[in-house]
């Protein structure tokens, strides 16, 4: 890796940097590799000064041929880094360079779907002469931005979570303030550099890195923010949607412990693959990995012996190398986190039948546990790791119900190849999609993106969060020639 330490400067509009800056380090070496101006409570205020003014001026709003001129522009510059991007994703995140390069193709695909949004999107005419009291009258309603946005964003894709909070908001006019994961803060500065590349005035999208949480919170609750993006853990999301100043909207993007159900008709060496990959993928550091897999019996011990197999062929290492197939976990105290719940489960009564065990450089074997109990935090919550359990079962609906007896409902999956026996598991699950014959992580950036429950509120997907992010005003004409 280069021993470069990039230093990146404040980017809110009219504020000084305060003395604290921020260290952001590899997590496969835990080198530094960049430093970032810190925002302080000064900062915090002149961002939302700024972004507040710039809302109220309605003579300072951009047109919709020019967002839509600045985020093709955008696209067309990201085109032209990709390798750069995935890289620096990589470096920073720790997700392996494979599928960085596919998150930042995606995130270019995320701002190309906020101009075809931008290009379809419409009011609706409401329904009038239809009675005595709606006659001569005409209805319909246009789109306007809802107000300031403030997004928070998580580290597992730096680019593409972004992508989908920042991209949307320029796209509905909405001036916005980004404050990335402090662990990967640098695809969110860069994201923004080519934004205003692309002729984004700089007051429209600033970024803070907040030197403290009481920072933070003050920005999120400030009762001059009109909408409130969230993807992170559902402790921080719940505890600041309660503390949303009174008319704040917002949608929280949370985890869960996604749940698949194997049916016994199933066959392994087609399900063996995208399984692995579901659970595998980035280390598990995903709100939708593949976690809780409940397997008939009849086939359950021939599928954790082939995850398991697989599991310990999979290359862990350097994420910035083109052959890793695992990387590094974010934090080292994640690694010691992860390897307590396998660790319990283990004492508990589970079988470790690959991984279990902390590795060099922040990795953690990936690991496969067959039939852990119910009542282990492996079970119950989300691991964030690279972990996958295997449950046998004999009774369908049993399963089914032990899938669904956690406080998480997000994407879950069922592989069968009986269509009664799919649509009975689709049905009963509680979850806000479905998969059938795929892992749980399946995600195309325009589809609609839900946690239920505690996995969160509102729903994801650049259509719905721009929905989100925008109100419909309605006119009422009266004449006598209507």
């Amino acid at each position: 890796m280069s021993e470069v330490i990039s230093h990146h400067r404040l980017m809110v509009v009219g504020a000084r940097p305060g003395d604290a800056q921020k260290q952001v380090f590899a997590p496969y070496d835990r080198s530094v590799i960049a430093t970032v101006d810190a925002t302080n409570g000064d900062a915090v205020e002149a961002a939302l000064t700024t972004a507040h003014k710039l809302f109220r001026s309605r003579d300072s709003w951009l047109s919709k041929p020019k967002r839509i001129e600045i985020l093709s522009r955008a696209a067309e510059i990201m085109k032209g880094q990709i390798e750069q991007l995935a890289v620096d994703a990589a470096r920073e995140g720790g997700k392996p360079l494979i599928d960085s390069r596919i998150e930042t193709i995606r995130a270019i695909s995320s701002v190309e779907a906020c101009v075809e949004e931008l290009k379809h999107a419409a009011g609706e005419i409401i329904p009038m002469n239809v009675n005595a009291a709606s006659a001569n009258r005409f209805a319909a309603t246009t789109l306007e931005p809802i107000g300031v946005v403030v997004a928070v964003s998580a580290f597992n894709h730096p680019l593409n979570l972004i992508a989908h909070q920042v991209a949307p908001a320029v796209a509905t006019g909405c001036p916005v303030i980004v404050k990335p994961s402090e662990d990967t803060p640098l695809s969110c500065i860069r994201f923004v550099e080519i934004l205003r590349e692309a002729g984004l005035p700089e007051e429209w999208c600033q970024v803070t890195v907040t030197e403290s949480r009481d920072v933070a919170t003050a920005l999120v609750t400030d009762p001059r923010v009109g909408f409130f993006s969230f993807i992170g853990s559902p402790g921080v999301g719940w505890s600041l949607r309660s503390q949303l100043a009174p008319g704040s909207r917002c949608a929280l993007e949370h985890g869960g412990a996604a749940p698949v159900i194997v049916g016994p008709d199933a066959d392994l060496s087609e399900i063996v693959p995208p399984l692995l990959k579901g659970g595998m993928y980035h280390a598990g550091q995903v709100c939708v990995s593949v976690q809780r897999i409940f397997a008939h019996e009849s086939l359950a011990r021939t599928l954790a012996e082939a995850l398991a197999d697989g599991a310990e062929k999979l290359i862990v290492g350097d994420p910035t190398r083109a052959d890793t197939e695992v990387g590094p976990l974010i934090r080292p105290r994640e690694v010691a986190r992860v390897h307590e719940w396998v660790t319990e489960a283990s004492d508990r009564g589970a079988e470790i039948l690959s991984g279990g065990e902390p590795m060099d450089h922040n990795c953690y074997g990936p690991t496969v546990l067959y039939d852990p109990p119910d009542d282990v935090r492996m079970s119950r919550q989300e691991v964030f790791g690279p972990v996958i359990c295997v449950y046998p079962y004999d009774d369908m609906d049993e399963a089914i119900e032990r899938a669904n007896s956690l406080p998480f409902a997000f994407q879950a999956s069922v592989f069968t190849k009986d269509i009664d026996r799919a649509m009975r598991v689709y049905s009963r699950l509680d979850a806000s999609a479905v998969m059938i014959n795929d892992h749980t992580a399946f995600r195309v950036d325009w589809m609609p993106f839900a946690g239920l429950r505690q996995s969160g509120l509102g729903v994801g997907g650049i259509p719905h969060t721009m929905h989100d992010m925008q109100i419909q005003k309605m006119m009422v004409l009266r004449s006598p020639e209507l």
